[in-house]
């Protein structure tokens, strides 16, 4: 039998959605009770987010200070505080399976969720922001009006944005391009660098991603600049999100229907000889587990798991295998890396740190905590204060050694950091887009 402080790596259920007792609503409450008072005499992962200390004082400030006599309506304030990072299971929690307590924290907290959009019980304007693709398509064409009105400078418009949508007027949001990733790639072609050590030795397939697609095809640019300048060719591919707002909103039969109809396009390219490289963490963690949890039985799924590489890993690996060009230029102002919880739980190690380590006389400050930002989490107002208050250990961080460049691989992580710390740096930026600059390929 495994036991506590085991070196086992811990491993994931399938999430059986389509299984009545998944929502099913007596044995949900029976296991978030059983779940909740192993956490109630554990209390590890009591500084991680607000998920915890909002359990641990509801059961303090009980009459019987137990878990069996709250009500369970108690239980919400718990579940809105839970951004799905993952850092209680990866992390923190010594009873993760294969440990008989069969403990999943964020997990139980999707079911939750599932269970509560099965009665129809959420938010409107969460699930319009979780459509990626629709919302991208449309402001795209009307990007600078889009991006005039969201901008936080705009008072009048962002006080509106929040009296009728409920988006907190403090929040910065992401902003449109009319030119998408995609289509940026088709005007502009890449020249592969012959002369790399890798040169003719991989393929890869750039999964744009919505958030790159649609709001930052900078990233995309730059990635794909990166990867011809070490030797590969590469493509650009976007058949749709991968489905991660989906799966903040607990609407697990999208996240199916993205991941069959993502998959089997990206499949066309693995049987052409490409490798997949997601361009942001969370999308990367999609590809490779989420997925494979949620539609255990699509063979196409399957093929996605076993070929996708997150860029800096991908990077890396590269540099190890067969080596990078020379021509690598220092930035003695130094590069702030911020770890997304995304791709930690990938579970591959620092990658974004490994990569930018290989560029000389750059000084490189790593953290690893959550920014608290969570998609939609950071954004609408009843949580974007908790957002807030997750994240000032890395706002501390980032504050007590300014860098010139601060990079993560979430770029909603990236942008809430920037914006609540007091640093020269004003643009937030993906680690890949600091390799660019020191290959010389990035000017401004």
């Amino acid at each position: 039998m495994t036991g506590e402080g085991s070196l086992e790596a811990p491993t994931r259920e399938i999430i059986k959605w389509q299984d009545p007792d998944f929502a099913d609503e007596a044995k949900l409450d029976a296991e978030m009770r059983r779940v909740f008072d192993i956490c109630h005499g554990c209390r590890r992962c009591f500084n991680l987010c607000d998920s915890f200390p909002r359990l641990f004082d509801l059961i303090d400030n009980s009459p019987k200070e137990d878990v069996e006599h709250l009500a369970s309506e108690d239980f919400k304030p718990v579940v809105e505080a839970c951004t799905l990072c993952d850092m209680c299971f990866m992390t923190k929690c010594p009873y993760v399976p294969p440990h008989p307590f069969m403990l999943d924290f964020p997990h139980l907290m999707l079911r939750h969720r599932f269970v509560e959009a099965k009665k129809g019980k959420t938010e409107f304007t969460q699930r319009q922001l979780a459509e990626m693709d629709r919302n991208g398509a449309m402001a795209r064409f009307v990007s600078p009006i889009v991006n005039w009105a969201s901008d936080q400078d705009n008072k009048p418009m962002r006080a509106l944005m929040e009296k009728t949508a409920g988006i907190d007027a403090k929040a910065p949001l992401p902003k449109f391009h009319a030119r998408t990733f995609v289509s940026a790639a088709k005007q502009e072609e890449g020249e592969i660098n012959k002369s790399a050590p890798a040169f003719g030795k991989r393929k890869a397939a750039l999964y744009a991603t919505c958030f790159v697609n649609y709001n930052k095809p900078a990233t995309g640019m730059d990635a794909r600049a990166v990867l011809n300048h070490i030797g590969v060719e590469t493509k650009v591919a976007y058949p749709g999100c991968c489905g991660m707002p989906f799966l903040e909103q607990a609407e697990l039969s999208r996240v199916a229907q993205n991941a069959a109809k993502v998959s089997k396009e990206l499949v066309k390219l693995i049987d052409e000889g490409y490798d997949i490289v997601a361009l942001t963490a969370s999308c990367g963690l999609m590809l490779k587990f989420e997925w494979a949890l949620i539609c255990p039985d699509n063979p196409d799924v399957k093929r996605v798991q076993d070929h996708v590489f997150d860029i800096d890993e991908y990077v890396v690996d590269i540099a190890k295998k067969d080596g990078l060009p020379p021509g690598l230029t220092g930035l003695p102002e130094g590069v702030t890396v911020h770890l997304a919880c995304h791709a930690r739980a990938q579970n591959m190690g620092p990658k974004a740190a490994e990569m930018l380590k290989m560029i000389p006389d750059t000084p490189v400050d790593v953290i690893e905590r959550c920014s608290g930002h969570g998609g939609t989490f950071g954004v609408v107002k009843p949580t974007h204060d908790v957002a807030v208050k997750v994240g000032k250990p890395v706002f501390k961080a980032v504050n007590a050694k300014p860098r010139g460049h601060i990079v993560s691989d979430c770029p909603l992580a990236a942008v809430h950091i920037v914006a609540h710390t007091e640093t020269p740096v004003r643009e937030p930026e993906h680690p890949i887009q600091i390799m660019a600059r020191a290959f010389g390929l990035k000017k401004d």
